[in-house]
């Protein structure tokens, strides 16, 4: 791929990258509003197709190669734009080589297991990219919110101390350390919605008759838990956000640019990994050679006139 493409997709989400190491104040340093000065609308619904088109050719290389894979860990609060930001952004790819996962309230066979093994059994194979829509950060959001979420876990009182969170944090940041060393790349996106967007976007469920089965008034009452959220999220961001699995927190009020932003990252990532085409050795060129004049010799000037040939049964 020609460098400078790749270079301005690197400049283009570099804003939305968290430091690793960094102390994130979610609503102080990252604007739910901002979008790139002088980009329009109209512009950057043109960009997302370059994106999706440089995000399908990436993916056929990806399962090409059967070498990488690609985990997407998509977080928001509720109409944050999610389904939408899936939709649009994998639109173009091959829906062979693509895996979404959703999570909802874990089984009691989930509750049965560590918490990370829901997670485990659905990450994608080498030449996949698999998205989780919300993912094993919800152990450290919602079960951090609703900490009677925690006692439905049932762990051993040991693993319920005041160091539980941070002890999840380390050990998810191992865990995609693994996953990295061992050629998964873990994408991490967090689309940031402001409350009032959230607001407009709920009365919009209720007041389009299409959106009303998207509503849920346990939604609505989530809203009372807003602050509390909003430290969980600058949390997980300041302990989680590392050298081989950053978080982009994207700004998710105006829903063209997300999902612009979303795929810039990931074809970002795709690039960093320039998957290629497997090419062929002399032995199997040959082959390939063969059987091609094996075909030709079968061509018939009746076949090209779309008239039977004397040597095809029917």
């Amino acid at each position: 791929m020609d460098e400078k493409p790749a270079k301005r997709i690197a400049a283009f989400i570099e804003p939305l990258r968290v430091e690793p190491g960094s102390r994130v104040d979610l609503a102080k340093d990252f604007d739910a509003r901002y979008k790139a000065r002088s980009l329009t609308k109209k512009h950057g619904v043109e960009l997302l197709g370059a994106t999706t088109a440089l995000l399908a050719d990436h993916q056929a290389r990806l399962a090409a190669q059967d070498t990488y894979g690609v985990l997407v860990c998509l977080q928001a609060l509720d109409a944050g734009g999610k389904d939408g930001t899936i939709r649009h952004v994998m639109s173009g790819v091959n829906p062979q080589g693509v895996k979404v996962s959703s999570f909802k309230v874990p089984s009691a066979e989930e509750l049965g297991h560590d918490y990370l093994w829901r997670y485990a059994r659905r990450l994608p194979a080498r030449g996949e990219i698999g998205i989780f829509n919300r993912s094993h950060y919800e152990e450290v959001l919602v079960v951090r919110v609703h900490p009677e979420n925690l006692d439905r876990q049932r762990l051993p009182p040991s693993a319920k101390a005041e160091s539980v969170w941070d002890r999840r944090f380390r050990e998810i940041n191992d865990w995609e350390h693994y996953l990295s060393d061992n050629g998964f790349k873990v994408v991490k996106i967090f689309l940031n919605v402001s409350k009032e967007e959230q607001r407009k976007r709920f009365l919009k469920r209720i007041d389009v008759p299409e959106k009303n089965w998207k509503f849920s008034a346990s939604d609505v009452r989530e809203r009372r838990y807003w602050d509390d959220y909003q430290r969980a999220f600058s949390e997980m961001l300041s302990a989680t956000s590392t050298r081989w699995a950053p978080w982009y927190v994207i700004p998710a009020d105006r829903k063209w640019f997300a999902r612009l932003c979303a795929g810039a990252v990931l074809v970002h990532t795709l690039i960093d990994i320039a998957p290629q085409y497997p090419t062929v050795g002399a032995r199997k060129r040959k082959e390939l050679l063969d059987v091609r004049r094996q075909l030709e010799d079968e061509w018939s000037p009746s076949l090209s006139s779309g008239r039977p040939s004397p040597s095809v049964s029917s």
